[in-house]
């Protein structure tokens, strides 16, 4: 292998986001005087952007527009407070550069960069491509076609740590190097319970 570049998904991977999106979506649906969100609904919403999750949790035109707007002027601070980072995401990022560069392709939105402000992340990635920065976020291959172009790096030579379907399906439409984190089920190059075996695939000393 010859890796140059390692990028990161945000929830799932760099933080446990469990927490905080039940409790994001929960409010959002206690808002328009629904019920919490069924197992179903949040597999979807955890995966998707905002936006796909509440056209995804209302399918009247109306109640989606009413509840995006809500959504949007909600404070975020207390979710992100919610969020448990990956105890060894710090350390591996310390441990990759600069031999490496790193960057991150999230289906988030506008709360990346406010998620990376408070768990004093900012500097850590040299790119940060959020869904508001493509045309079409993950499961489309754009993100990390994004950052293949930033990078000027062949698909072969960046390593993308996912979780999801849509991680697996944007690495193949894009031919880059999947290392699925603690998804046995997705059909990857590596599979990982933690960041530290990152270390090991690159053969970090």
């Amino acid at each position: 292998m010859n890796i140059r570049v390692v990028a990161f998904d945000c929830d799932g991977v760099m933080f446990d986001t469990e927490a905080a999106n039940k409790l994001y979506y929960n409010q959002v649906l206690h808002y328009m005087n629904k019920p919490d969100l069924t197992e179903d609904q949040f597999a979807y919403v955890y995966m998707h952007t905002a936006d796909e999750a509440i056209d995804f949790l209302f399918h009247d035109r109306d109640e989606a527009i009413k509840a995006n707007a809500y959504r949007q002027n909600m404070p975020y601070l207390p979710f992100l407070q919610k969020m448990e980072i990956e105890p060894y995401l710090k350390p591996l990022i310390g441990r990759l550069r600069p031999e490496y560069r790193t960057a991150i392709a999230t289906n988030r939105t506008n709360t990346i960069h406010p998620v990376l402000k408070e768990h004093q992340l900012e500097g850590y990635f040299d790119l940060v491509v959020s869904a508001l920065d493509v045309p079409h976020p993950k499961p489309h291959p754009d993100p990390l076609i994004k950052i293949l172009t930033h990078f000027q790096i062949e698909p072969e030579e960046l390593l993308y740590i996912g979780d999801s379907k849509l991680d697996q399906m944007a690495t193949e439409a894009a031919g880059v190097i999947l290392a699925a984190y603690k998804n046995p089920s997705l059909d990857a190059q590596f599979h990982i319970s933690s960041l530290r075996e990152i270390e090991a695939i690159l053969s970090l000393s």
